[in-house]
């Protein structure tokens, strides 16, 4: 019989987390994650998040914010801010997206919502070429490797997620409060019986709606 694999407990989780950060910090880093949510969905923003916690500071159960449930992710949001030296977020909406492609947009985002951290060091998930203002470590799988990008993560998501239920209320034939605007089949039919609402991305929808977009 094959031995059952015994559970992470919550503090060598935290310590397998912050294995990037105890290192930096050790050499005297100001450490801050970056992370985004939403390259992927039909309508809404992408939204990034840059956060920095202390040492002394961290809370448990940080973790990819796409591991976490709803419930979960909500109850650390609050407990993150607060325990945060420095926590911005950054909305780009549709518009700014169909205008200069998602990668550039993400881009902007993260620059911009790191603006303030002067001098840190950057974990940062994935996305390479940003101008910071400190030193940029990106990271493949940044969310599931390092704390910091996974309170950004969380961060992030949770920002965004309340966003796309706002506009559930002004807009309900899509379904946003269910979908947060990915392209589930629900969103695709309604799409197409409804046409594209004000927050969707046309350089995302024109192959669905039968239209050519550069």
């Amino acid at each position: 019989m094959t031995e059952r694999r015994r559970r992470e407990t919550p503090r060598e989780k935290l310590e397998r987390l912050t294995i990037l950060e105890r290192g930096l910090w050790d050499e005297g880093f100001r450490v801050a994650g970056i992370d985004e949510v939403g390259r992927g969905p039909l309508a809404g923003p992408v939204v990034t998040a840059c956060v920095s916690i202390p040492r002394d500071k961290l809370v448990p159960g940080v973790d990819d914010s796409k591991k976490l449930s709803e419930k979960r992710r909500e109850a650390l949001f609050p407990l993150l801010l607060e325990a945060a030296d420095y926590a911005e977020t950054c909305f780009i909406g549709p518009e700014v997206i169909d205008e200069i492609n998602i990668l550039n947009a993400t881009k902007r985002a993260m620059e911009t919502c790191a603006a303030g951290f002067e001098g840190g060091l950057f974990l940062v998930d994935a996305v390479q070429g940003l101008h910071l203002p400190g030193e940029a470590r990106p990271l493949i799988h940044g969310d599931a490797l390092s704390y910091m990008i996974g309170a950004a993560s969380i961060v992030a998501k949770v920002t965004r997620d309340r966003y796309m239920l706002e506009m559930d209320t002004k807009y309900p034939m899509y379904g946003f409060a269910r979908n947060k605007g990915y392209g589930t089949a629900e969103h695709i039919a309604a799409l197409r019986e409804y046409g594209p609402c004000p927050i969707h991305r046309r350089s995302f929808i024109g192959k669905i709606l039968g239209e050519d977009h550069e």
